[in-house]
């Protein structure tokens, strides 16, 4: 009755429902993953945000790797900019997706050490070899704000530290190249300027990153078990429907019996 399950059409079908099943539920528990890290990463981002500031060295030191529970730390520097020493970091989009640059200067604390503050986005000046025009930095002994982010990677960020740049132009914001460009020891990661707000409100300050969205993620993790449920009911129904054909081929196949005249 069911002899047709064997041929290599049933098969084929059968062995591509088999490894249908694992692929959707293993793409299931990667959504859920992706979700229950989202989750995690707004609650974390949420508390960081929400903490008291604290003095920036308390944190980091020369050569010091920022972990992920310390990103977006709300910190304080207090000292001065060291504009001659700032560089742009090329290829930053502003909040509405416009390209341009971020600035990067170095800031010199009270006791001598030094952090590299990330003070905002800068529109581009069409052209990628001269320097745009950079606002100035306060002068000044000053107190800045801001988020502390740990060192840029090509590896983490997907962005290629392209080599050969104009001067005091960068790929990535890392406190090493700088602190062997600057030939002084800088802390690990950077801060991200939160305040005071700026002049003429330029640079444009880096928002406050996204943390009470947390995606589709759960409902595609929902979706791709749906669909693992759904591959033996429809071998089922393929199955059924194969066998209620192959009956009626079957039975119309055979020949009327007619009766022999006396």
């Amino acid at each position: 009755m069911y002899r047709f399950l064997l041929t290599r059409q049933w098969v084929i079908l059968t062995l591509v429902a088999l490894v249908l099943m694992p692929t959707m539920i293993k793409l299931g528990f990667w959504q859920l993953h992706r979700h229950e890290h989202k989750v995690a990463q707004n609650a974390l981002i949420a508390e960081n945000l929400r903490a008291k500031p604290v003095p920036v060295d308390e944190l980091t030191s020369p050569g010091h790797t920022v972990p992920h529970s310390q990103y977006w730390r709300q910190v304080t520097a207090t000292g001065t900019f060291d504009t001659a020493d700032q560089v742009v970091v090329r290829r930053r989009t502003s909040a509405d997706g416009t390209v341009g640059y971020h600035v990067l200067t170095p800031f010199v604390l009270d006791n001598g050490k030094r952090v590299l503050i990330n003070r905002g986005w800068i529109p581009d000046n069409g052209s990628q070899i001269t320097l745009p025009r950079i606002p100035a930095a306060p002068r000044g002994r000053l107190t800045v704000t801001g988020r502390l982010m740990a060192d840029q990677t090509t590896a983490d960020s997907g962005i290629k530290d392209v080599s050969g740049l104009p001067p005091h132009q960068v790929m990535l914001i890392n406190s090493a190249q700088q602190a062997k460009a600057l030939g002084k020891p800088v802390l690990g990661g950077y801060i991200e300027q939160t305040a005071p707000e700026p002049k003429g409100d330029t640079p444009e300050l880096i928002p406050t990153p996204e943390h009470s969205d947390i995606g589709p993620h759960m409902a595609y993790a929902v979706q791709w078990w749906l669909f693992t449920a759904g591959v033996p009911v429809g071998w089922v129904v393929l199955v059924r429907r194969e066998k209620r054909d192959r009956t009626a081929s079957a039975s119309a196949a055979v020949p009327e019996h007619t009766p022999v005249a006396a």
